[in-house]
């Protein structure tokens, strides 16, 4: 995935729909941290990310989170709430710095409320993103915490077209659902074999064939679940 100004379900939409979408748009600069969805509320805004990353997160009453989704330039960060009324138990926030097209989400609503093109692309990202998770949560109950970070590193590295980014240990375990101690050996392992180079929160993906073998059978799934979006 390029990291460009454009996103995949806009880019997918037939010219007149993508004119008449994008003069609703508003782009926007997105740093880290920037939160755009809690639990229980309707968003204010829709998101159609054009670079950087949003992570799903469901929190614990604890306060521990596991990531849930990921979110590049292939979707739009609240398209499951154009589905229903439900309450949804997560919040999405931006993982890495990045832009979007925005939107109020009252008038994306208005319009996916109306059959046709943007409705279908945006149902084909609630599907994918649906199989993701599903491919996602065996993956945690199944595999090791190398394959598993190998597999998110991989996942990072193509939303954001980069062997360079940055993302601390505290972070990492968030995603992953695991221990801290546990992400650092695994990040020391993948280190050792000469696959990465991790120093302070700063990740250099040095061998990405080799980190790809390193990572289990659910990475290339879910690259071709997001890579056949919208074709």
């Amino acid at each position: 995935m390029a990291n460009n100004s454009s996103n995949l379900i806009i880019d997918a939409l037939p010219a007149p729909v993508k004119v008449s979408l994008l003069a609703h748009l508003q782009p926007v600069t997105l740093p880290i941290g920037t939160v755009l969805s809690t639990p229980g509320e309707t968003p204010k805004y829709a998101h159609f990310m054009t670079s950087g990353i949003a992570s799903v997160v469901t929190f614990m009453a604890n306060g521990a989170g596991a990531e849930v989704g990921l979110i590049g330039r292939e979707g739009l960060v609240e398209a499951i709430n154009l589905l229903g009324p439900a309450a949804s138990p997560t919040t999405a926030f931006i993982q890495s710095a990045g832009t979007a097209l925005r939107m109020p989400f009252a008038e994306l609503q208005e319009q996916f409320l109306t059959p046709g093109s943007l409705r279908q692309r945006i149902l084909e990202c609630v599907q994918g993103h649906g199989f993701v998770l599903s491919q996602l949560a065996a993956c945690h109950g199944l595999h090791e915490i190398e394959e598993r970070l190998a597999r998110w590193l991989l996942m990072v590295r193509d939303r954001l077209d980069s062997d360079r980014f940055d993302l601390t240990q505290e972070f990492l375990a968030e995603m992953l659902g695991a221990r801290r101690t546990s992400v650092t050996l695994a990040a020391g392992t993948l280190q050792r074999s000469g696959l990465i180079e991790y120093r302070r929160g700063h990740i250099h993906i040095i061998d990405r064939d080799g980190l790809e073998s390193a990572a289990c059978e659910c990475y290339p799934i879910v690259r071709n679940l997001v890579s056949n979006l919208y074709s």
